[in-house]
């Protein structure tokens, strides 16, 4: 689903890390603030598992409260871009995308993707942009994992990195991507994947607000709305709404394709590579992404003679602790793009 605030770049013949080639690449992405002449006020900022690239402009933003005029990150002075991941439902290529040679969505036949892939397509973009050095690369959750993908693959092209509620390496086994498979091919009308035009007969449509329902209780979202909305059936209702809409835009296919991409995903082979000196930002009440992890993680980073430096926010939300508590870390990323970004 392609949002109304979004924009499309188009290519061909993308060719694929783990070989085949993508015959039509498209990727959604999002713009905040003016591109200086010579580009160099760029950050790409990369989005979660989820989520869609419309990260800032209104409280919809899924970090409205970082990016805009006179924020941490000021759109007075940087040129923010989010781009849709590949894979992903929200106008990147995907398996819900027509494949051009048989006329119906891809669904289960979408090749194969990996971290480095989603990367090389946002690299495309940041080309077409006419964007050579980024100020900064930023990634929330998944995005942590592309944003240190990002470090690895590409070292030379940033100023600074930012990863944030994420880790070095993904999260979970082959058989966590098997489990989710077997959880849709559960709903009745599931045909293999091939579910496209007949969501809610199916049974996809109900098992991605359940889907949904867990997620947001595990993010943070249940204990954002008991201090919020006294009334339990209301809170319920709320979560359900929440749910029903995601699930309105969202891909059964693309949940397990971008799935399989970060249980592959390990960026500590390469972290000799990583030349920009990184902040690394975990939510203290978060259970995905653990504070637990930080030290080991800076740790490695340091040992390889990267810059590296981590932020605890003091956060009851969870895993969107980053987002509804910005205003407990907003100084100290504001205070290191100043620091790496100008100058």
């Amino acid at each position: 689903m392609l949002l109304p605030t979004s924009k499309v770049f188009r290519s061909s013949d993308f060719p694929l890390k783990d070989g085949g080639i993508l015959e039509q690449l498209e990727v959604a992405y999002e713009t905040w603030g003016r591109l200086a002449p010579d580009g160099s006020n760029a950050i790409l900022l990369c989005h979660g598992y989820t989520s869609s690239p419309h990260a800032a402009g209104d409280d919809a933003g899924w970090w409205s409260g970082l990016i805009g005029p006179g924020k941490a990150i000021d759109t007075g002075r940087f040129f923010v871009v989010c781009a849709n991941m590949l894979g992903s439902a929200y106008g990147s290529t995907g398996p819900g995308s027509i494949d051009p040679r048989t006329g119906a969505p891809y669904g289960p036949d979408f090749p194969e993707i990996s971290t480095k892939d989603i990367i090389g397509a946002q690299a495309l973009l940041l080309d077409h942009l006419k964007i050579g050095k980024l100020a900064a690369v930023a990634g929330f959750s998944y995005g942590g994992y592309l944003t240190f993908e990002w470090a690895v693959t590409y070292p030379e092209r940033m100023r600074a990195l930012i990863p944030v509620a994420s880790a070095i390496t993904g999260r979970g086994t082959p058989e966590s991507v098997d489990a989710f498979r077997d959880r849709f091919a559960a709903c009745p009308g599931w045909n293999g994947g091939h579910y496209y035009g007949r969501e809610k007969e199916s049974g996809v449509f109900e098992a991605l607000v359940q889907l949904r329902i867990e997620t947001l209780t595990g993010y943070g979202v249940a204990k954002q709305l008991e201090d919020t909305v006294p009334d339990p059936a209301e809170r319920t209702r709320r979560m359900r709404a929440m749910a029903s809409q995601w699930a309105e835009e969202f891909d059964a296919n693309t949940m397990i394709v971008l799935r399989a991409a970060a249980v592959r995903f390990d960026a500590k082979p390469g972290v000799a590579d990583i030349k920009a000196p990184l902040l690394y930002a975990l939510s203290r009440s978060d259970a995905l992404f653990p504070p637990a992890i930080a030290p080991d993680t800076i740790a490695l980073l340091k040992k390889a003679g990267v810059d590296a430096r981590y932020v605890e926010i003091d956060s009851d939300y969870g895993h969107r602790g980053p987002g509804v508590d910005w205003r407990k870390w907003a100084p100290q990323l504001e205070a290191f793009l100043d620091e790496h970004c100008w100058g």
